[in-house]
């Protein structure tokens, strides 16, 4: 079946449509690459009601505002965008790799991976996500200054932001939902000297208040607790199956090996954002996007010609530059004409 799909050849390919996606892309257009973003749609960015911690965002925008401005960039600059999703991936004869999606195939020279990672989600009863259910502490703990929080877990990272929390507020409960604590002796002993309530209890029901937040958590033993929000802690679920057809390597945790410029362990593959390691910020993914879309700019770019190029081929003459190809220069012409 893939055979049968039309195949369209890249210089580069970005697969994945969040913020270090988008970003990789408009820098590799921008620098003069053919470029491609290959999309499946979804991700934890479009998830977000509100955007935090993003200067010259308002927290009024939320992600799916945002990553529809990000495609309507790249569409004006000059990068193809395909909502796609891709099954496979394999090396092709010259040293490309071949990307199979279910609408076409796509040929580059260099692919970054934007992929991400999958929050675990604790089983239901559970509040909305957005509007009492978190996952990054770093994006909303600002939301819970002073509010009554929960956070969801057994794990050593559970214990571990709770405690956090208490730098926000000082109304914090631990929920294990009727799981053994897996933390260890010392956090036990951490836990008993903060004022952190842990409740063993397993989860029964939810109440939300008018505007859709949480206002309340229900419990097998008839107690009711009110929260405005709260975190769960379960781990995430790295979507790194193309990296590891490619042959990256991958850290224990399921995150892909990267350099400072997000180089993976094989040739020609690079990976961003959430699935690397580190704070899974979208500032920070927009710097890793960024870093790889200039390093693969240095690896392709055409000038200064290496001089092996120069000694077989003699001088580069002016009807061979610019470099960019014609239907982006056509395309940038157009963008930066002024009336």
């Amino acid at each position: 079946m893939a055979d049968e799909l039309p195949t369209e050849a890249y210089e580069v390919v970005v697969v994945g449509g969040g913020p270090a996606g988008q970003t990789a892309a408009l820098y590799s257009t921008r620098l003069g690459h053919r470029t491609a973003l290959v999309d499946r749609g979804g991700g934890r960015a479009a998830m977000m009601q509100e955007v935090h911690n993003l200067i010259g965002v308002r927290e009024e925008t939320s992600g799916n505002e945002l990553l529809g401005v990000g495609k309507d960039q790249l569409g004006e600059y000059g990068c193809d965008v395909h909502r796609d999703m891709l099954t496979s991936c394999q090396r092709s004869g010259d040293g490309g790799i071949i990307l199979h999606g279910n609408n076409a195939n796509y040929r580059a020279e260099c692919v970054v991976l934007a992929t991400g990672f999958n929050d675990v989600r604790p089983d239901p009863p559970l509040p909305r996500t957005g509007r009492g259910l978190h996952y990054c502490l770093h994006c909303d703990a600002h939301m819970f200054v002073d509010e009554s929080v929960y956070v969801m877990g057994h794990a050593e990272s559970a214990a571990h932001v709770a405690a956090i929390m208490l730098n926000f507020t000082d109304e914090v409960d631990l929920l294990t939902r009727g799981a053994e604590p897996e933390w260890s002796d010392d956090t036990t002993q951490m836990l008993g000297v903060h004022p952190i309530d842990v409740i063993r209890e397993e989860v029964s029901g939810i109440q939300n208040g008018e505007d859709g937040w949480l206002k309340a958590i229900e419990f097998d033993d008839g107690t009711v607790r009110e929260y405005r929000g709260g975190f769960a802690m379960y781990g995430a679920e790295y979507n790194n199956g193309l990296a590891r057809e490619l042959g990256c390597e991958i850290n224990d945790d399921g995150s892909v090996v990267v350099e400072d410029h997000g180089q993976t362990t094989a040739d020609g593959v690079y990976a961003v954002g959430d699935l690397t390691p580190g704070h899974n910020q979208v500032p920070i993914a927009l710097a890793d996007g960024a870093k790889a879309g200039i390093s693969i700019h240095f690896s392709l770019r055409d000038f200064p010609r290496d001089p092996d190029a120069i000694a077989d081929a003699g001088p580069v003459r002016s009807e061979s530059v610019p470099g960019i190809p014609d239907e982006l220069l056509e395309q940038a012409v157009d963008f930066h004409t002024y009336e």
